[in-house]
């Protein structure tokens, strides 16, 4: 594609239900850390710049996820207050302007281009945000995609679903594609009035509808946007690769 990207890739994981001293990220699955298997995604969709969001051993990520043609940039979580803030902490790199911004995680190794260009193709159909998303048996845990007239209204996390929403098996990956010209504005909105007084990226899909824009969702395989958060589900994506 024609239309410059940048690729925020939140890469913090501290490892410790991984049971390791290692960042999670840097944990191998087929031989290659998890952090250059979303590296390589998102650079086959037409990435020329990443941000790394980074916490543990980030001059060991950030060598883990260089990718040549590719131009990979550090930012620094200092403090945990939700994905929506995480995103922010590469602030710097989204306002130099972007026409997309695609948000990925570093411990998502199974995911393909796809997706990632699925969701750019909405952006440059004249979408404000694009999530992917995926359809599973078994939705528990997961905030459910609310869908009318083939926009995505809302993410209703599942402590906050109704038993009728909680039926829903269309759910949310984290993934997600931001017009770049409205990424800043949108995400300093979010704020963190809610339970844990954390700043949710989520939040992004109401604000933008607020504001008068589209949010659209495109899918993806539920085991290409599995995340690992133990050794157990390290072995899983291991297996499924």
């Amino acid at each position: 594609m024609s239309r410059s990207c940048l690729a925020v890739i939140l890469a913090a994981g501290d490892s410790t239900r991984m049971k390791s001293s290692m960042s999670k990220v840097l944990h191998k699955v087929a031989g290659r850390p998890m952090i250059a298997h979303v590296m390589a995604a998102v650079a086959s969709t037409g990435v020329s710049d990443a941000a790394l969001v980074v916490g543990r051993d980030a001059e060991a990520v950030v060598k883990a996820g260089s990718l040549d043609g590719v131009s990979v940039e550090a930012f620094q979580q200092t403090e945990r207050l939700g994905t929506g803030h995480a995103v922010l902490s590469a602030k710097d790199a989204i306002a130099r302007g972007y026409d997309d911004v695609l948000v990925a995680y570093g411990d998502v190794p199974l995911v393909t281009p796809a997706p990632f260009a699925a969701a750019r193709e909405k952006l440059a159909q004249g979408a404000d945000v694009v999530v992917i998303g995926f359809h599973t048996d078994n939705p528990n845990g997961y905030g459910r995609l609310l869908v009318e007239d083939g926009e995505l209204i809302a993410i209703r996390e599942e402590k906050d679903a109704s038993n009728e929403e909680r039926r829903i098996t269309w759910c949310n990956s984290g993934l997600m594609a931001i017009d770049g010209r409205k990424a800043l504005s949108l995400l300093e909105r979010i704020r963190n009035d809610n339970a844990k007084g954390e700043y949710y990226l989520t939040d992004i899909v109401e604000i933008a509808r607020a504001a008068g824009g589209r949010v659209m969702v495109v899918d993806a395989p539920e085991t290409e946007v599995a995340g690992c958060n133990n050794r157990a589900e390290l072995a899983v994506l291991e297996r499924h690769w």
